[in-house]
């Protein structure tokens, strides 16, 4: 399986209790994180780290940054388990049960499992039940070959090579190190996958929803442009950003991705941090030597320091454009200091490119791209701006052609017949949703007729994500007792306008003029049962 053009997020989790001998976790982490920075396709991986953890963490982990990977650096004790430390500082041991349970849980989201631990081929074994690609270690190994392993296995997936072939590179990596302990990673494959390769369906298929994506295509080109793509959640924003920035790399411009996903709380903590934060990563990325130390002056605001950073370092020493991509934008707004103050530098460096100097010239070089979500819209102040300068890029659902299309893609279209209609009355034209019910159809998980039935409960596969709407919801008594009357209607219903907007950004519904319905059937029957 290649994860070639797919965007991944890497969760790295590490626990080292205090009773415990000490590994170099810290150098395994830095080691990883440069390798697949310095890879080709740096841009396509989103790396988030959580160290100490216990072992309430890792559900907390997963449910926040959604990996699609996951490596666990540690301790290990055979049938007793990977060690952790808990609330009070005494070693806890995690069984190979309890972790199959939790990884059960997550089996349509996670893809891989490294357990880079001494004798976690237990643990390895029983997660295979539920996650397709899972990597343990068969008995103790040194701290220096599990770190070659590691650095090897994130080499080969930066390199665009599938979980087989950066499993075996890892296990080199051991041998070329002179460590005679490559046989002891083993790669335990899910009982569900070789079903699941033999279908010749593409889970990378995109579909283009004109004319978004050649408005994007069109407004990179120009000099010190701006777009700002926004949506829901799940609606395709990454896919969108992804074959935006691969087009502009087939052009021969430079790209440098930023996740605000992967900025560690203390990163947050004030303006100053952030912003040198900002430019090491665009410098690693760039694979220039960070120079961060050496050009900031004190003498200089903040702002002024990461404007000269970027017009020295980063756009003068090369004649192509430059790509800047923000993803996960939304992150800042709960950190209003340092939003507001990103926000007027990222505008004072689109003003800096419309003038006809030197200067201006230097800045026409650079293409900021903007990625948020809109659920966090409810929790702001309704005259709360987010950002409002560029091109503004809104991702619709999919229409009729687009969502038979993307069912031709899984090569469903036959067999879906007639019942694609009474899929898009339930669902509509939601991205995620649509692709969740297709990969649940192809692979045999579930029949159609169960898809229908089981839909709007909590045995359905569309449950975890209802369930994050309606958190939403209950967090917001306005929300929820405007969306009660929207669900229990049977003709659009007219909202007061700040909750109607909100909902809209949530979306749950579709506006018809003034009014608001529900954006599907599903959430009408979901949410009926729910909202009391």
């Amino acid at each position: 399986m290649s994860i070639y053009h797919t965007h991944r997020t890497i969760l790295l989790l590490s626990a080292n209790p205090k009773k415990t001998s000490q590994l170099r976790l810290a150098e395994e982490m830095r080691d990883i994180k440069e390798g697949l920075r310095r890879s080709e396709n740096r841009d396509l991986f989103s790396i988030s780290a959580a160290e100490a953890i216990r072992p309430r963490d890792i559900r907390r982990a997963i449910l926040t940054y959604k990996p699609h990977i996951i490596h666990f650096s540690g301790h290990g004790s055979q049938e007793e388990g990977l060690v952790f430390e808990d609330e009070t500082g005494a070693v806890k041991f995690v069984d190979a049960a309890a972790l199959a349970g939790l990884f059960e849980l997550f089996a349509n989201q996670v893809e891989c499992v490294v357990l880079n631990a001494c004798h976690s081929k237990y643990q390895a074994a029983e997660i295979a039940r539920h996650i397709n690609y899972v990597v343990g270690m068969s008995q103790e190994i040194q701290d220096k070959a599990a770190i070659e392993f590691a650095v090897g296995f994130y080499d080969g997936l930066g390199a665009g090579k599938g979980y087989d072939f950066a499993y075996k590179l890892g296990c080199n990596a051991i041998l070329t190190a002179g460590i005679k302990q490559h046989l002891i990673p083993e790669l335990i494959e899910s009982q569900n996958l070789k079903s699941q390769l033999s279908s010749t369906v593409s889970q990378n298929i995109y579909i283009e929803r004109p004319p978004s994506e050649a408005k994007c295509y069109q407004e990179i080109l120009q000099p010190g442009a701006l777009i700002r793509i926004k949506a829901p959640q799940k609606m395709g924003k990454s896919w969108l950003l992804e074959n935006l920035l691969s087009s502009a790399r087939e052009q021969g411009y430079q790209t440098a991705k930023l996740d605000l996903q992967q900025a560690e709380n203390s990163i947050l903590d004030n303006l100053k941090t952030f912003l040198q934060w900002v430019c090491v990563d665009v410098s690693d990325s760039l694979d220039i030597e960070p120079q961060v130390n050496e050009t900031w002056q004190d003498i200089y605001g903040v702002n002024k320091n990461c404007t000269r950073y970027f017009q020295k370092h980063l756009l003068s020493v090369s004649e192509n454009p430059l790509v800047f991509a923000i993803d996960n934008f939304e992150r800042l707004f709960q950190y209003p200091d340092i939003f507001s103050q990103f926000c007027l530098l990222l505008r004072g460096w689109y003003e800096n490119a419309k003038g006809g100097d030197r200067v201006a010239n230097i800045w026409k070089k650079l293409r900021l791209v903007v990625v948020h979500s809109t659920e966090v819209y409810p929790s702001l102040d309704s005259n709360h701006s987010p950002f409002n300068v560029g091109i503004p890029i809104e991702l619709p659902e999919f229409n009729q052609q687009q969502v038979k299309a993307f069912a031709t893609g899984y090569e469903l279209d036959k067999q879906l017949g007639q019942s694609l209609i009474k899929l898009m009355e339930l669902i509509g034209g939601h991205p995620y949703l649509l692709q969740q019910a297709f990969v649940n159809l192809k692979s045999q998980q579930i029949n159609l007729e169960q898809l229908f039935t089981l839909a709007p409960t909590e045995e359905g596969i569309f449950s975890d994500y209802l369930r994050q709407l309606l958190w939403h919801l209950q967090h917001n008594s306005p929300l929820e007792v405007g969306y009660k009357k929207v669900v229990r209607a049977n003709a659009p219903v007219r909202l007061d306008a700040e909750v109607a907007f909100k909902l809209h950004s949530l979306g749950l519904v579709k506006l018809s003029g003034n009014d608001c319905l529900p954006s599907c059937d599903l959430y009408r029957q979901y949410f009926s049962e729910r909202l009391l």
